[in-house]
């Protein structure tokens, strides 16, 4: 099938033959239709005048932040405060030397989706997941992060507790002496 371009006809799936002169004869691949934009089934939407409602507006992440720094109020004597910047503070046991620096102990940071409570104590001592509710079981991300979206005070009590019960343990003899024996 050929198409004559001199005479505006055109047949589908047929190579095309462009004449240039007399003696010359040119080849082009044949051309396909357009193809159409996929759909999901359904008509495409037409563009609305309103205004642009995005997602669902975030909660408020430097609140749950408050309430976790909070948390860590009451144990400030006997932790030094290892970086204290907005959505960022991170705490240690200046007392408890583990490869010529003090101890890591609990820290909040805020992210993109949730805020994070580390709390170090958790990850060392599994006696203290054993009387944790559901509901913080829930929020845990790993052995020793807690993530939170909105503000729970009933989690966050028992966060206190963990972290006195954390620091208690982190104190003790047997834990000093284990920490030496890494070094």
């Amino acid at each position: 099938m050929i198409q004559r371009w001199w005479a505006g006809e055109q047949q589908l799936s047929a190579p095309r033959f462009y004449f240039h002169s007399l003696h010359a004869l040119r080849y082009t691949a044949a051309i396909m239709p357009a193809a159409k934009r996929a759909t999901n089934g359904s008509p495409q939407k037409k563009k609305s005048i309103g205004p642009k409602i995005t997602k669902a507006a975030k909660p408020d992440f430097a609140a749950i932040f408050t309430a976790l720094r909070q948390v860590l109020d009451p144990f400030r004597k006997e932790l030094a405060v290892q970086t204290d910047k907005p959505g960022n503070f991170h705490t240690e046991i200046p007392s408890l030397i583990h490869r010529g620096k003090p101890l890591y102990f609990a820290g909040i940071r805020t992210g993109k989706n949730y805020v994070s409570f580390y709390l170090m104590p958790m990850y060392n001592c599994m006696e203290l997941h054993k009387g944790m509710s559901p509901a913080l079981k829930k929020r845990m991300q790993g052995k020793a992060c807690f993530n939170f979206t909105a503000i729970h005070q009933d989690c966050f009590a028992e966060l206190g507790q963990l972290t006195g019960a954390g620091l208690k343990i982190f104190k003790s003899e047997k834990f000093r002496e284990s920490i030496q024996k890494m070094q």
